[in-house]
């Protein structure tokens, strides 16, 4: 029996395309600290759609890059929203966002109702979506947002030039950790055969994303290794950054995000965490779940969500208070497994 694919060009909604279709001057917004999925989706999206009738803008309030993703942007070239082209907007379309309140639009806009009555159309991957937009397509199961995007500009015959694959393809392998989760599904995998047939840099994007790491990338790396436990008879495994680690080392809240992969990486650890203070006052955790743990219902214990066996929260507290409170749940969610 042949599986049905998760996601494909039939089986973006019409009512996407058509609201889409409609709008003329609309703002592309991704999640605070986006990731390469986020800023792939949004860039690949704003200059895919782009025409003589359409000219979309990004949401890139100031500090919203990483080092490491910064060249995304210098390849997209797209064109950057100011408060006045949010006034003027007459939709938005949010990628890879799971909560309205996650939407990066600058901190001016944050507290207000920046969307205002007019539509917005949400696209994205996360299974704990608030399905907030006025159109939602969300689907839990596709490896990214990205590969929503590229079926979805098939779907409304767009170019898809070497730059767009680029960025899609950029979002899917860092989402699939280069093809080793679950989720890296035949979808997945056609949509990434496409985009490499249509011109994606493998060899650019090879050297920027997994061997290009920045000195004060690698001193905060360094950190982190330092500062791994193991806990719960080598199932759970944590690290941890200080406000003063972080800006210590060059680093900004932006470049946090891949380190969870070193508690993560350790054999035998069924549930990863780190713990950042990127900001004074907040600590964020990012949760990984592997060997059948999930980990979005303890993410949800502290507000937060994401994915199945990927998710985060943030605290409004110090790092040393954030950790306290996680911990004890964190040893006892592993025990349900």
């Amino acid at each position: 029996m042949t599986k049905k694919p998760v996601v494909s060009a039939e089986s973006v909604p019409g009512e996407v395309l058509d609201a889409l279709g409609k709008m003329r001057s609309p703002v592309v917004i991704a999640h605070i600290v986006p990731d390469a999925d986020a800023l792939g989706a949004m860039f690949a999206l704003a200059v895919s759609w782009a025409s003589d009738t359409c000219q979309p803008k990004v949401a890139l309030p100031q500090g919203s890059l990483s080092q490491k993703l910064t060249f995304l942007f210098d390849w997209a070239e797209p064109q950057v929203a100011t408060a006045d082209d949010f006034e003027r907007a007459d939709g938005f379309i949010v990628v890879d966002t799971a909560r309205k309140s996650r939407c990066n639009v600058g901190e001016t806009l944050w507290e207000s109702d920046w969307s205002a009555g007019r539509p917005v159309v949400n696209i994205d991957h996360h299974a704990t979506n608030k399905q907030y937009g006025d159109v939602n397509w969300v689907i839990g199961e596709s490896s990214s947002t990205c590969e929503m995007v590229y079926y979805l500009l098939k779907a409304a015959n767009k170019p898809i030039d070497s730059i767009t694959a680029s960025l899609i393809y950029a979002g899917i392998q860092t989402d699939t950790l280069g093809f080793s989760l679950p989720t890296t599904t035949p979808s997945c995998l056609r949509a990434t055969a496409d985009v490499i047939e249509a011109g994606a840099n493998l060899t650019e994007l090879g050297e920027r994303l997994c061997r290009s790491q920045r000195k004060s990338e690698f001193d905060l790396l360094r950190i982190v290794y330092d500062n791994t436990e193991v806990l719960a008879e080598g199932k759970v495994a944590y690290s941890f950054a200080s406000y003063d680690d972080i800006h210590g080392a060059g680093c900004t809240a932006s470049d946090i995000d891949d380190q969870i992969n070193i508690p993560r990486s350790l054999a035998g650890v069924r549930l990863a965490m780190l713990f950042t203070e990127g900001h004074k006052g907040k600590t964020r955790i990012n949760f990984r779940g592997s060997g059948g743990v999930t980990v979005v219902e303890l993410a949800g214990e502290f507000n937060g969500g994401g994915h199945s066996e990927s998710a985060g929260a943030v605290l409004d507290c110090g790092l040393e208070e954030g950790i306290a409170q996680v911990l004890p749940r964190a040893i006892e969610h592993i025990k349900k497994f």
